[in-house]
């Protein structure tokens, strides 16, 4: 049988990368990189890097940064809430999540945005559970009924509960690591076991330009020592806040990930890191950084290709809008953010759902994405030769009145070979019409509010919900914050 080829698109040749990384280990050799956190300059300084206290710079030789690349895994498995099912995050796998900490929800009845609520942070969760083409869950919305110093544990603790998926998240806070261990440790059942079968990434973002920022560097240190993958997730704007051309923004790109990374390996050799980012083309007419734009595509996809370069877990925000509702440009921006990302062999995939310039979240959209995501999994999934001969058989009684929807051979690979779209407008105009020509949109929100009424929650079991929410309230308690809101499922 012939094998199938993967599509895969590559924007850079092997010496552009080498060039790219060689600029970058020049500059981290030379100008080298702000680290505010003053345990990381310690880490610094014990393997005999030159650290300007003064400035808080750090200078990072070549040798450093090959030996901390040398012990950085090339893969990062992650496991669902049970521990059983696993996911591989390398190579070429690709999996999509619906990106992190919106501070806003479309909705889609008033066609505005407003501040998330804990309910809707609960319907985000469910519904998320339910998509068979979005393998990651995230920490995706903000809840505006909670005080923002807890933000980051809360919304945790309503992924965990209610999500069995694996969970992309971060912290805002350095305290806030603490008790977002405590509650992964508490689902998996010990530190132990989490550090074996890893439940969450944790982003962690570098300030533009060449700065790891005090907040971010614990977030490295911390999830390192406890086993946890960190994502970095460099940011640079093109003219803003990174040089204006591509090849520019993605040495400095390269720069930021790479004293990230060595951040993660001197704190704890072999911790498992992710090279990503969210970059972004700079719009210098509206001031705006839009995620939809080609050109942070290609920002996207380079770096993802350096990073497997490098033979690192890859990932970027892709597959998302800067639309402000489900129209004709969050459906083009989105399909062709998630099929570039399939396409260049991203591992982890942020954005379905995601409007507005990361800044909110449409459960509406996230329904259509999943879809997307679908189409992208079954072209990256390729031709296959299903029989031997091809079709040759078919074709050696052929006669005038042979009707291939008949044959036993159509019934065997229909399925297999054909993906259907339960959102995507296939009917003729007049079947459309007498269904009341309802928009994509419109179909989605009646689809979203029949999954979240006739799915049963997922819920963890009793006795860790008692434990979360022990963990949640005490963390709450420590800012001064009495009660947490009720949860109505």
């Amino acid at each position: 049988m012939i094998t199938t080829i993967r599509p895969k698109a590559e924007l850079l040749s092997r010496e552009f990368i080498e060039k790219i990384i060689d600029e970058a280990l020049v500059i981290l050799k030379n100008q080298g990189v702000f680290i505010e956190n003053a345990e990381a300059r310690s880490l610094f300084k014990a393997v005999g890097m030159a650290v300007d206290e003064s400035n808080r710079r750090v200078t990072i030789t070549p040798k450093l940064v090959e030996d901390s690349l040398a012990s950085t895994p090339s893969v990062v498995k992650l496991y669902d809430r049970a521990g059983r099912k696993e996911y591989i995050v390398g190579g070429n796998e690709v999996h999509f999540n619906p990106g992190s900490a919106a501070v806003k929800i479309s909705d889609h009845g008033t066609r505005q945005e407003r501040k998330p609520t804990t309910s809707d942070l609960v319907r985000f969760v469910r519904l998320t559970d339910t998509l068979e083409h979005i393998h990651f869950q995230s920490t995706g919305l903000v809840s505006g009924d909670v005080q923002e110093t807890i933000a980051d544990s809360y919304r945790l603790f309503i992924g965990l509960q209610f999500c069995a998926k694996p969970v992309v998240t971060g912290t805002f806070r350095v305290a806030g690591f603490r008790p977002m261990f405590e509650m992964l440790a508490a689902v998996r059942g010990g530190a132990e076991e989490l550090r074996r079968k890893p439940l969450a990434i944790f982003d962690a973002c570098p300030s533009p330009p060449l700065k790891w920022s005090n907040l971010t560097s614990q977030s490295l240190i911390d999830c390192a020592r406890s086993g946890i993958p960190s994502e970095l997730i460099s940011m640079g704007l093109t003219g803003a806040t990174s040089p204006v051309t591509i090849a520019g923004t993605l040495v400095q790109h390269v720069v930021e990930n790479l004293a990230g990374l060595v951040i993660c390996q001197l704190a704890e050799k072999g911790a498992p890191v992710i090279f990503g980012g969210s970059p972004s083309s700079f719009d210098m007419r509206k001031g705006t950084t839009p995620m939809g734009a080609i050109e942070t595509m290609m920002i996207d996809m380079a770096y993802a290709q350096i990073g497997k370069h490098l033979k690192l877990p890859t990932h970027a925000y892709m597959g998302l809008s800067d639309a402000k509702i489900n129209d004709s440009q969050a459906g083009l921006e989105t399909g062709l953010g998630a099929v570039l990302a399939a396409l260049a062999g991203v591992n982890v995939v942020s954005g379905p759902g995601m409007l507005d310039f990361e800044s909110s979240q449409s459960l509406e959209k996230l329904l259509i994405d999943n879809e997307i995501c679908g189409l992208a999994y079954r072209l990256i999934a390729g031709i296959a030769q299903r029989e031997d001969p091809l079709a040759l058989d078919l074709f050696r009684d052929l006669k005038p009145e042979t009707q291939f929807l008949t044959l036993p051979h159509t019934r065997k690979w229909y399925r297999l070979e054909h993906t259907f779209p339960q959102l995507a407008d296939r009917d003729t105009y007049d079947a459309w019409a007498g269904l009341g020509k309802k928009s994509m949109a419109d179909r989605a929100h009646d689809s979203l509010r029949q999954i979240l009424d006739k799915t049963a929650p997922n819920l963890v079991d009793e006795a860790v919900q008692k434990e979360l929410r022990r963990i949640m309230l005490d963390d709450a308690q420590k800012d001064g914050i009495k009660s947490l809101p009720e949860i109505a499922v």
